[in-house]
């Protein structure tokens, strides 16, 4: 267990959810070292002079110390007991690359990325054990349902932390509960992860559907036998005694789909609107975790060969260039 009179803890990222971690951590009245890694250089001045990030979430104050910013990721993690890794899964590898086993040795791992790796298709607890030989009981897992521009406005968010140590998961849910923060814990690790990556693919399929011209009537349908899929998959891959209806799950599917601040429902949006893929992801500047999620989903799924029309639908759309409205009548049909 992390030494609790250390609490030196990294973000790794500059987007808007690692901002917001940052925004959390250094709202909550625990003691604590907060060291925060950023690629972008011209970010790093911005904030070590400003305290504000530059690009995300731009209005918050970060209450960081400027010696604690920096675009050395070595450096960064070799100061802290506890790394949160708060990058998109699809340039994971990237951040952390020139890094070894021996930089992660006994350090405390919380992934905050809700997608797969891509080429390998992990998630990242997965990834974080086999890459760098960190036990699973080292990892945590935060899953939603939360947005970056809500705890932004410190609106009340919940947030579930998930690790096989449930001291670990405890320990780090103590550090982000603030005024407008409320926390929960869960030994399910493989669940929420999963869970968070397949939420992202049901926000693109709501947005899709809403871009082609369908109501809230069918939107109702579709997240309700969303639900349904998602539940059928992790009890496929990952089967435990679990309830899909709590918060982590159901929770954080219903705000994704529904939300207007989804980057993954804008996203599948603009697609059903007659966006190509590439001309969406350069005029929303974010990275929609769906788009590289439903691809690594339909490979992982060839294994377990799950019923999964919805994912389906999407990844026909993103992979295979099926026009959004015939295949959304396709689906459509489909479920019920």
């Amino acid at each position: 267990m992390t030494d609790k009179k250390e609490n030196k803890i990294a973000i790794i990222g500059g987007g808007s959810w690692a901002t917001a971690i940052v925004k959390m951590l250094s709202d909550n009245i625990e003691q604590k070292e907060i060291f925060w890694w950023l690629r972008d250089e011209d970010a790093v001045a911005h904030i070590s002079k400003y305290k504000h990030n530059p690009t995300y979430l731009s209005s918050v104050e970060l209450k960081v110390d400027a010696k604690n910013v920096s675009t050395d990721i070595k450096h960064i993690i070799s100061s802290v007991d506890t790394v949160v890794l708060a990058v998109p899964a699809a340039f994971l590898k990237s951040a952390l690359a020139g890094l070894s086993v021996a930089d992660f040795k006994d350090k405390k791992i919380v992934s905050a990325i809700k997608g797969i790796v891509p080429d390998s298709n992990q998630i990242i607890g997965d990834f974080i054990h086999q890459e760098y030989h960190i036990p699973l009981k080292d990892v945590a897992v935060i899953s939603g349902p939360c947005h970056a521009e809500e705890v932004a406005l410190e609106k009340l968010s919940y947030l579930t932390i998930a690790s096989q140590d449930v001291d670990l998961a405890t320990y780090f849910a103590a550090l982000i509960n603030t005024r407008y923060i409320k926390t929960n814990v869960s030994n399910d690790i493989y669940g929420t992860e999963y869970s968070a990556v397949l939420k992202n693919i049901y926000a693109v399929a709501s947005g899709i559907c809403h871009g082609v011209g369908f109501g809230d009537n069918f939107q109702a349908v579709l997240v309700s036998n969303a639900v349904q899929e998602m539940s059928r998959f992790v009890d496929a891959v990952h089967p435990i005694d679990r309830d899909i209806k709590e918060s982590a799950y159901l929770g954080d599917l219903l705000v994704t789909a529904y939300s207007q601040f989804s980057r993954n429902r804008t996203f599948g949006n603009m697609i059903g609107k007659g966006y190509t893929v590439k001309s969406a992801q350069l005029e929303m500047n974010m990275v929609a975790e769906g788009y590289y999620a439903v691809n690594c989903i339909h490979q992982i799924n060839k294994i377990y060969k799950v019923n999964m029309p919805i994912a389906r639908a999407v990844y026909a759309v993103l992979y295979e260039r099926h026009a959004p409205h015939t295949e959304m009548k396709l689906l459509a049909e489909e479920i019920s």
